[in-house]
């Protein structure tokens, strides 16, 4: 059997249209070229679809169940061609993109729908890890792009461009005996337990970690939680606040005596300069960078 994209469209034409000759004219194509395509369409099917009784042909009941998956076999060959296309013309068979906990609450996903609209075939696989864990993927490139706060050291393989802004916020339960000071000494919340964000890697140190006792957790939502079992406190996104305004009620933002208790960080999209990057991620980062432009 050697069916092919023209013979099917033929096929679906005639039926619509009633006859060969008002296919002929909406193809652009002589009536006689029409006839001998369904033609041989039948002999490869071995299957009779019109009954050829009168001046037009009458589809047969084969044919006509035929014709109703006709144009979804016609829309997905011409997905196949594009996405074949599309990949010779350098675009990734899959792009892995992991977010790092603490931004899972930022609104990424316009990012997604952003390179779903551009590359519609695109298999895109979307994960969550610590920060230091979300470096470690770009590095071994289980990932080929990362939403990530700034570092302050990089890695030499290590390319970003800028996001934007976040705020970070120390936070404990409204009904914890450390949430009745007015002001937090550093002191304080050193003898405090905290409740931190960090790598599954028991050997990678916290960051933003204070606190003399601690407990880790590698997502901000279990953070929160803990937080408000009045475990210890933490420090949160302050957006993850303003999204949630229940979460907001239960949680104080601590006032600290001795230096600022909002801690601003830059969000990057970053990838590895020894990745073979396909064309989606390209698409994105010139995106974000012609965005970064337009808004300066």
């Amino acid at each position: 059997m050697n069916l092919n994209q023209e013979q099917l469209t033929i096929f679906k034409t005639v039926i619509e249209t009633g006859s060969f000759s008002a296919a002929a004219r909406l193809l652009g194509k002589v009536p006689s070229a029409i006839s001998m395509s369904i033609a041989n369409l039948e002999i490869d099917l071995n299957l009779q679809l019109f009954e050829r009784v009168g001046r037009e042909p009458k589809p047969t009941t084969q044919a006509l169940l035929l014709y109703e998956k006709t144009e979804q076999l016609l829309v997905e060959m011409n997905q196949w061609k594009q996405h074949a296309f599309s990949l010779s013309n350098g675009l990734e068979p899959a792009l892995n993109i992991v977010v790092v906990s603490e931004l899972l609450h930022m609104r990424w996903t316009e990012y997604i729908l952003l390179l779903e609209k551009q590359f519609p075939l695109l298999q895109i696989n979307i994960m969550t890890a610590p920060q230091e864990d979300a470096l470690e993927m770009l590095m071994n490139q289980t990932a080929q792009l990362a939403l990530m706060f700034e570092r302050e050291v990089l890695e030499s393989s290590e390319q970003f461009v800028e996001l934007k802004r976040e705020l970070l916020v120390p936070v404990i339960a409204t009904d914890h005996p450390l949430a009745t000071c007015r002001h937090v000494s550093f002191e304080q919340i050193q003898q405090t337990r905290q409740i931190v964000v960090a790598s599954r890697d028991k050997t990678i140190k916290p960051e933003l970690l204070y606190s003399k006792q601690y407990w880790r957790t590698d997502n901000h939502h279990s953070a929160s939680l803990l937080i408000l079992e009045k475990l210890g406190w933490g420090v949160l996104p302050e957006q993850m606040l303003i999204e949630n305004p229940r979460l907001k009620k239960q949680l104080k933002i601590l006032q600290l005596s001795d230096f600022t208790p909002k801690f601003e960080y830059y969000v990057d999209l970053v990838w590895s300069r020894e990745s073979q990057l396909g064309s989606a991620a390209h698409f994105l980062i010139n995106h974000i960078r012609k965005q970064r432009i337009l808004h300066k």
